[in-house]
């Protein structure tokens, strides 16, 4: 299995990017992809999960404003929309996937359920 992660950068406070995760290797047909971002110094914190199944996606309300999760099936692209960024937002970005397929949780973020995972793309919010 391999996920690998694209479009980070450096961008200015208020600005947009859009990350790629490309996956590749999945064994199982039902599936769910994560976006995770780590700043220096913090914990892993789930960003947004998409299923394979629907397209149905969950993201923690403090998240939803930002943060939009899609997905290409054709391509198997997942891509993760980030608008008017700040400083705290500057992080090491992944994404994961796990067979559970099920996106409607909290509990569908926690990195713990979440098997394979990439090496990240870093983003950098500057002021």
């Amino acid at each position: 299995v391999q996920l690998v992660e694209s479009g980070g950068g450096l961008v200015q406070a208020g600005g947009s990017l859009r990350l790629s995760c490309a996956f590749s290797g999945l064994s199982f047909d039902e599936y769910a992809i994560a976006w995770f971002r780590q700043a220096p110094g913090k914990g892993r914190e789930g960003v947004a999960a998409i299923s394979s199944t629907d397209g149905s996606t969950y993201s923690p309300y403090s998240m939803r404003a930002q943060f939009t999760i899609s997905n290409d099936p054709v391509k198997d692209i997942v891509y993760l929309q980030m608008n008017n960024l700040n400083t705290g937002d500057t992080a090491i970005y992944c994404c994961a996937a796990r067979d559970i397929h099920v996106v409607e949780s909290v509990t569908d973020l926690e990195e713990n359920q979440y098997d394979f995972w990439g090496q990240g793309t870093q983003v950098t919010v500057s002021s």
